[in-house]
C-alpha cells in the first residue's frame, strides 16, 4: 500500500485497483514469450511510441497493446498521464500494456477544426486538485482564469489558483481578492513567489501522499518554475519571457508526472494555447451557480440575460461574467451538435440569407 501511495493512489482507490487486479486475467503480450503476472502501474508519461510507468519505487518504459488503443480510440478516448494500467512483462523484459482501470476522473478539451470535426483531448487523469498557475504581469485575466475553472469543475476536480510573479505586482491583494471571487466555497487562492521556499510552505496541504496535483496555465506562467520548487531540485526546463511583449515561450512539450517532496505527485503540462470546454451546457451551468440560482426568478423561463424585461440576472452578476458566460454556452451547444443538427443549422442559415437579399432587392426595386 506505501508503494501505490507513492505514486499518488489514494485509499480508496488502491482497494478497487488491487481487487481488479486480483480478478484480472493474463493478458496477451506482443513480442512472443510467456507473460509476467500483471503489474499495477501508473503512467507518467505518453510519448509517441511508447509510455513512461512508475511503479512507485521506480520508472519503466513501456508500450499500448494495439487493442487497447483502437478499443479506447473507438470510445474517443486515449491513454493519458495520470492513469492507472495494468500491464506484463514478456520474456525480453519490455512491458506491455494491457488493460486501463476506469478513471475516476478525466481533464479534457475539445479542439475544432473549422468544420464537422469536434475532437476531444484527454489532457490528465484521476487528479485530485487542478492549480490553475497564472502569472500577475501581463499573463493575469479574469476571464481565461473563469474558463479554466470551468474547465476543472465540469470535470469533478477541485480548483486551486495559484497567482504567481507576486514580487513583480503593486496590487497583489487586489488581484488575488478578484481571482478569488471567481472560486466555489471551500476553494483558495493564493499569490506568491515560484521561487524559494515559500511555494514548497504555501502549497504542501495539497501535495501530501497519496494526492496528485496537475498544473494548468499559459505558457510563461511559472508551472515549470513552481514545478522545480515543489520537487525540491530542476526537473523542468525554463526560459525567461520574450524581451517584446513579455508573453512565455512554449517550454515544456509535454506532460510528465513527478513525485514532489512533500510526498505527493505534480503532473506539469505544457501551456494551453486554446481551452474549449469538454461538456454540454446543462454542465456549464451547474457551474456557474450565481447566474443558475438568480435566473429561477426570471419573469420567463428561457430568459438569455440579455435585453429581456424582469431579468433578475443582469444587473446583478458583473456583466463581464455574464458575457463570459454566454460565450461558454454558445461553444457548448456547438460542440455538443450532432452532425445532422449542424447540417439543418447551417440550412437555417442559409435561409435567413437567402431572405435577407431578397429584401434587400425589393427595397432597390
Amino acid at each position: 500500500m506505501a508503494q501505490l501511495r507513492a505514486i499518488g493512489l489514494a485509499p480508496t482507490m488502491a482497494q478497487r485497483a488491487l481487487l481488479r487486479l486480483q480478478a484480472a486475467q493474463t493478458p496477451a503480450t506482443a513480442g512472443g514469450g510467456a507473460a509476467s503476472d500483471p503489474a499495477l502501474l501508473r503512467v507518467a508519461e505518453v510519448q509517441r511510441e511508447g509510455l513512461g510507468l512508475h511503479d512507485g519505487r521506480r520508472e519503466l518504459a513501456g508500450r499500448l497493446l494495439p487493442a487497447l488503443r483502437n478499443e479506447l480510440a473507438a470510445n474517443a478516448d486515449a491513454i493519458a498521464v495520470g492513469d492507472w494500467v495494468l500491464a506484463t512483462r514478456n520474456a525480453f523484459g519490455e512491458w506491455w500494456v494491457g488493460e486501463r482501470l476506469p478513471p475516476l476522473n478525466q481533464l479534457a478539451r475539445r479542439l475544432h477544426d473549422g468544420r464537422d470535426k469536434v475532437e476531444r483531448v484527454v489532457i490528465v487523469s484521476n487528479v485530485d486538485t487542478a492549480m490553475l498557475v497564472m502569472g500577475l504581469d501581463h499573463d493575469y485575466n479574469l476571464r481565461r482564469l473563469e474558463r479554466y475553472v470551468a474547465l476543472v469543475r465540469m470535470a469533478g476536480v477541485a480548483p486551486l489558483v495559484v497567482l504567481t510573479k507576486a514580487d513583480l505586482c503593486a496590487d497583489t491583494d487586489a488581484r488575488r481578492a478578484a481571482a478569488q471571487a471567481l472560486l466555489p466555497a471551500g476553494a483558495v487562492a493564493l499569490a506568491l513567489n515560484a521561487l524559494g521556499d515559500q511555494p514548497a510552505q504555501q502549497l504542501e496541504p495539497w501535495l501530501g501522499a497519496g494526492q496528485t496535483v496537475v498544473m494548468l496555465g499559459s505558457s510563461g506562467a511559472g508551472k515549470s518554475t513552481l514545478t522545480n520548487a515543489l520537487i525540491g531540485h530542476e526537473v523542468q526546463l525554463t526560459q525567461a519571457n520574450r524581451a517584446g511583449d513579455n508573453r512565455g515561450r512554449h517550454t515544456t512539450t509535454a506532460r510528465v508526472l513527478h513525485r514532489a517532496a512533500a510526498g505527493g505527485c505534480i503532473i506539469d503540462t505544457p501551456g494551453l494555447r486554446t481551452l474549449r470546454l469538454d461538456g454540454d451546457a446543462h454542465a456549464l451551468q451547474q457551474v456557474f451557480e450565481d447566474i443558475a440560482e438568480r435566473a429561477t426568478a426570471c419573469r420567463f423561463r428561457d430568459c438569455r440575460h440579455e435585453g429581456e424585461p424582469g431579468c433578475a440576472v443582469r444587473g446583478v452578476v458583473p456583466e463581464e461574467r455574464l458575457r463570459n458566460w454566454a460565450k461558454l454556452q454558445r461553444e457548448a451547444r456547438r460542440d455538443t451538435l450532432t452532425a445532422l443538427e449542424r447540417k439543418a443549422q447551417v440550412s437555417v442559415w442559409k435561409a435567413r440569407a437567402r431572405g435577407a437579399r431578397i429584401r434587400m432587392q425589393a427595397k432597390r426595386g
